[in-house]
Parts: structure tokens; C-alpha cells; sequence
């Protein structure tokens, strides 16, 4: 395989766009290189198969989604309250509207990894290792609540973030920032 990690990068990042707007299906060497605007042969030089294709999209996304550390630090500056649990998690809903091609292309993995097992372990590596340092960053804050607490609300705002960017019309009328202070204040106590 061809080696240039610049390259293979941006292959990567043409097959979420592809994922996005095409769906596993459209994921092809082919899209990729017309995505990445690269010669036809390109991809197929840097990746093995499709599923290999499929398993470093997976690992690209969770990078692509992770906020800056400083970014962080900057919003855990106010005392740990429900109110910053707020805060959070409308942070979160910006930071995916805003990452929406790779969000969406995450969602079109999640369905392929029912069908490739490379790519369902690998996701499942990837969103544990997420949602166990999710959980610790919670209660090493001191934000309120337990390690289930953030279990709920995982659920909670995976469940809004899909309803938001799939079927936008069942939530219209009601202010995303509204429902999620709602959803904490339902889940996270005083």
C-alpha cells in the first residue's frame, strides 16, 4: 500500500463526504477518488478493500468529532451545576450541526455495521472508549449525577441528534436548545 499519510487522510475524509451523501451503497473506490479529485486508481492503492475503506472512515469521524482540548477547558470553567450539563450539551448539538457530514456519515456506518464485523468492532472500540472517557470526564468534573446519569443522556441526545439531522420535521416547532435543557433537567439532578 502506497504511503502517504497526507493523501490517505483525505481519501478518508472524501469517503465520509461520499457516506454522507450516498450512503454505504455509494461508497465505492470509484466515488472516493471522483470525492477526493484524485485519479481513478487512487484509493484501491491505499486501501485493501471497502471494508478497510468503511473501518478508517470509522476511526476518521470519531477524530473528526472530537472537540479541541482547549475548547474544553474553556467551557469547564464555570463551576460544575446542571446548568453547565446544559451548556454541554447544546455544545454538543452545535458541534454536530456543524460536523453534519460526518455526523451523518456516522449514522450510515452504525447501519453498515450490522452487515461488516471488522467495521462493527471497530465501532464498538471506538464509541465504548468514547462513552467510557464521556463517563469519567462527567464524574472527574464533579458535574452532577452518576456514571448512569451520563448512560441516560448519551441515549437522550444520540436519540435527539438523530431525530434532528434524519427526520427534522417530527421536532419542528420546538427549539433545540429548549428540548435539550429539558432533557437535563429530566435526566441530571440538582
Amino acid at each position: 500500500m502506497v504511503r502517504n499519510p497526507e493523501r490517505r487522510t483525505a481519501l478518508v475524509d472524501a469517503a465520509i463526504e461520499v457516506l454522507a451523501r450516498e450512503g454505504a451503497r455509494g461508497l465505492t473506490f470509484r466515488a472516493v477518488d471522483a470525492q477526493a479529485g484524485v485519479p481513478a486508481g487512487t484509493a484501491s492503492n491505499y486501501f485493501a478493500s471497502r471494508d478497510e475503506l468503511f473501518t478508517q472512515a470509522g476511526r476518521r469521524i470519531n477524530v473528526r468529532m472530537t472537540p479541541d482540548p482547549d475548547l474544553v477547558a474553556q467551557a469547564m470553567r464555570p463551576e460544575p451545576s446542571r446548568e453547565l450539563v446544559t451548556e454541554l450539551m447544546r455544545w454538543l448539538v452545535r458541534r454536530m450541526t456543524e460536523e453534519r457530514t460526518g455526523y451523518l456519515a456516522f449514522l450510515e456506518l452504525r447501519l453498515e455495521a450490522t452487515r461488516r464485523p471488522a467495521l462493527q468492532a471497530e465501532l464498538n472500540r471506538a464509541v465504548r472508549t468514547e462513552f467510557e472517557a464521556s463517563v469519567d470526564f462527567h464524574l472527574s468534573s464533579g458535574l452532577p449525577g452518576d456514571a448512569d446519569t451520563v448512560k441516560v443522556l448519551y441515549l437522550a441526545m444520540t436519540g435527539l441528534l438523530l431525530e434532528h439531522f434524519t427526520v427534522p420535521e417530527v421536532l419542528s416547532g420546538t427549539e433545540l436548545d429548549d428540548l435539550v435543557a429539558t432533557l437535563v433537567e429530566r435526566i441530571v439532578p440538582r
